[in-house]
């Protein structure tokens, strides 16, 4: 049996909706296998300058960034959709193992095979130093948040 991941495409605005939250929850559970399912298994990304294909190599990279990214919480929000392709935005925040509290922002761009798996990934990402008061993400988004955009900084 051949791997599948609903809703699939071509995307309208509530299935694209509820692709973004399924993302944004797998994330937040900061387990790269799990993550990785989502994926074609030779899904290709670019993420910042890394260049990840595969998903053997999707845990790989997923793994070291929770290692460094500590306490990593994210939200993310439905930019756009047509066909097969989500364009979204997002926020993330953690903290380094000195407890340097960051803000990353950045913008994704998404690809869908028949099957609802993500063939291509591509991230573009910006860290801010933030003070530790000034978190304001943390943990899977709340029930009553699921739908509601986030500030843009």
């Amino acid at each position: 049996m051949s791997e599948s991941r609903p809703p699939f495409p071509p995307f309208d605005e509530d299935s694209a909706l509820q692709k973004v939250q399924a993302a944004e929850d797998a994330w937040n559970t900061r387990d790269p296998h799990k993550v990785a399912l989502a994926y074609t298994p030779d899904s290709i990304w670019r993420n910042r300058d890394v260049h990840v294909v595969g998903r053997a190599q999707i845990v790989e990279f997923l793994t070291a960034k929770w290692e460094s990214e500590q306490d990593y919480a994210l939200r993310k929000g439905l930019w756009s959709f047509r066909g097969n392709r989500i364009a979204v935005r997002f926020q993330y925040e953690w903290h380094d193992a000195q407890g340097q509290s960051w803000r990353s922002y950045g913008n994704e761009l998404w690809e869908f095979d028949q099957a609802g798996l993500m063939s291509r990934r591509e991230a573009s990402i910006n860290d801010r130093p933030i003070a530790e008061a000034d978190r304001r993400v943390f943990g899977p988004r709340p029930e009553s948040e699921r739908g509601l955009d986030f500030p843009l900084w």
